[in-house]
């Protein structure tokens, strides 16, 4: 293990140090208890709390188990520096497709612009201004769930009945889409890879 004059200026060590505390206080240990549990020496417990050293796999495998946790745990909040999108509800940007000429409201609820092949929730919501459309066809999977009214949805040479709580998983190159809609208004989650 490296002792350097203050932090040694990587990411891990405060990561490292912070789940140390909060794992020793979590058992109610003292900095020279859990130096007994590891063989460490207190002096290089409050090193690492403290995340003015830098820990050898050997050292972390023996905090670990001092503290009874998996190794990974001494790495939670390391990586929590991913994108992430959340919507309130009856919130979402409103976007145009070609469904939307018909009277069909596209409501994204979450897009991920720096993740690649990414899914795209959408809530569907066809109204009584709603008419039935041609088809649509893309690449990827698309996967409904039925949460208001009733239609008739189609796919390939297909007909499925949908009611709330009704689910279709459906490969996107065949032609799919509303082809009855019976019980107005309707709404679904679409999701669908990119």
């Amino acid at each position: 293990m490296t002792v350097t004059d203050g932090a040694p200026g990587g990411v891990l060590e405060p990561v490292i140090a912070a789940q140390v505390r909060h794992y020793r206080a979590e058992l109610g240990l003292s900095a020279a208890e859990l130096a007994a549990r590891t063989g460490l020496s207190k002096a290089m417990i409050s090193r690492i709390e403290s995340a003015t050293t830098s820990c050898s796999l050997t050292t972390l495998q023996r905090l670990a188990e001092g503290l009874r946790v998996p190794v990974t745990a001494l790495f939670r909040g390391s990586d929590s520096d991913r994108e992430a999108s959340f919507t309130k509800a009856g919130q979402g940007s409103v976007s145009v497709r070609s469904g939307t000429q018909h009277g069909h409201q596209y409501r994204m609820l979450g897009v991920l612009k720096d993740v690649p092949d990414a899914i795209e929730p959408t809530l569907v919501t066809l109204t009584d201004a709603s008419n039935v459309f041609p088809l649509f066809q893309h690449p990827g999977t698309e996967f409904l769930y039925m949460l208001e009214g009733s239609m008739v949805y189609g796919h390939g040479g297909y007909e499925y009945e949908m009611e709330p709580g009704d689910s279709l998983l459906l490969d996107g190159e065949a032609p799919h889409g509303p082809v009855e809609l019976r019980e107005l208004p309707i709404r679904f989650l679409a999701i669908r890879d990119r």
